[in-house]
């Protein structure tokens, strides 16, 4: 079974969304490097690797609206291997968003929409 281990917010303007989160919700960010349209949210408290250490803790991101196809928020499912499950995608029904890309030395990305339209993000690890 695959994991939900991630979420994306969609956001106008990303200053104020770090404000709001940051002072609502405690929620600490880091930026990407991903041009600065992607900052992560960190939580939940996370081990030496960066990932939760709280069971069943997501951690996140904010991300700038209408990079990367985000207009809507969405869920981050974790596999072993995006390729196998862009293959499972397309054979069920439904398409590539977009294709497999690293973010920074840590993982892979993908986007797909499920037969419902629904933006979903895979991850994939690289360590």
């Amino acid at each position: 079974m695959d994991p939900v281990n991630l979420f994306g917010l969609p956001v106008d303007d990303m200053e104020r969304a770090k404000e709001f989160f940051s002072k609502t919700f405690d929620w600490n960010f880091m930026a990407t490097g991903m041009d600065g349209n992607h900052h992560f949210a960190t939580t939940v408290p996370t081990d030496e690797n960066g990932l939760p250490s709280e069971l069943g803790g997501i951690n996140g991101g904010l991300v700038q609206r209408g990079a990367y196809e985000q207009q809507v928020t969405s869920i981050f499912i974790k596999v072993n291997s995006i390729n196998d499950t862009i293959d499972k995608v397309e054979t069920n029904g439904g398409k590539l968003v977009l294709a497999k890309v690293p973010i920074a030395d840590f993982a892979y990305l993908a986007q797909i929409k499920d037969t419902e339209g629904n933006l979903i993000s895979l991850w994939e690890d690289k360590i």
